[in-house]
């Protein structure tokens, strides 16, 4: 059969049920999402509720789950903690704000770059939002990151690395946690052992490609849950499936402003 990209994807089976489905596409050899009908094992899908936008789901997916699980789960997030939220502009980000709302953080601060970014991380729920730039270095951005916290952090959500994840060790309370699952702004980040050693601080890695399939269900049913009480949402965007070189374009060089999501018959919208 022939290699389709996408990952993930919503659909129905013939006999009308909801459900959102992953694949091992772009991880080895095998079938993606991007057509109008998919072969997957029964194990990889997850029956959605009725009242859910299934759209929604599309857009939230594998990126929900990974805020969801590196927050809750990995980090061990425990309600009345600080948490620091690294790209919160991005859709993990976004997430992963109202992520720590549910799970009553006590303040949530959110670092991004553009200015859109800082407005999106706003409108999901930071209580604070810290700007990012091209020419920070960990000792200024260090400086300046305590200066939207209420005392030390107990857990960083880092999708970016580099100067970003160094500068965010050092806002970390004794025993804090950082969790990684992206590189974005750096494949390597310049701290010390001093700076681990001296509060034992843990820094963790994260890929959802660990979680099995009961697992990975269970966050996405969780999500679900949450989406359709309006307690997770995210601005998302839909286009034609014929037109899905043209619309990856600005999500390639950064221009996109939301989630883009692919439907088979040709329907566009927007959801802000």
């Amino acid at each position: 059969m022939p290699y389709l990209p996408g990952v993930q994807g919503v659909g129905r089976l013939d006999d009308g049920t909801p459900l959102w489905f992953s694949t091992t596409a772009g991880m080895r050899p095998g079938d993606g999402s991007m057509a109008e009908y998919c072969v997957l094992p029964a194990a990889d899908v997850v029956t959605l509720p009725d009242d859910v936008d299934h759209t929604l789901i599309a857009a939230l997916g594998l990126s929900a789950v990974a805020a969801w699980v590196t927050l809750t789960s990995r980090g061990e997030m425990r309600q009345g903690e600080q948490v620091l939220v690294l790209g919160a502009g991005g859709v993990v980000g976004q997430v992963a704000l109202q992520v720590a709302r549910l799970h009553g953080a006590r303040r949530i601060i959110a670092a991004c770059r553009s200015t859109a970014a800082q407005e999106r991380a706003r409108k999901r729920g930071a209580d604070a939002v810290v700007a990012l730039t091209d020419f920070d270095d960990v000792e200024s951005l260090a400086a300046r990151l305590p200066e939207a916290c209420d005392g030390p952090v107990d857990v960083v959500l880092d999708p970016l690395f580099g100067v970003p994840a160094a500068a965010a060790l050092r806002t970390l309370n004794a025993h804090g946690r950082l969790v990684n699952l992206g590189s974005s702004a750096g494949e390597h980040a310049p701290f010390d052992s001093a700076t681990l050693r001296s509060r034992s601080l843990r820094l963790l890695g994260y890929t959802n490609n660990e979680l099995s399939t009961e697992q990975k269900a269970r966050a996405l049913r969780v999500v679900a849950d949450h989406a359709a009480a309006g307690r997770l949402v995210l601005d998302y965007e839909t286009t034609s499936l014929t037109d899905a070189g043209e619309a990856w374009s600005p999500q390639a060089d950064g221009r996109a402003t939301s989630r883009i999501v692919l439907t088979p018959d040709g329907t566009t919208c927007r959801n802000t």
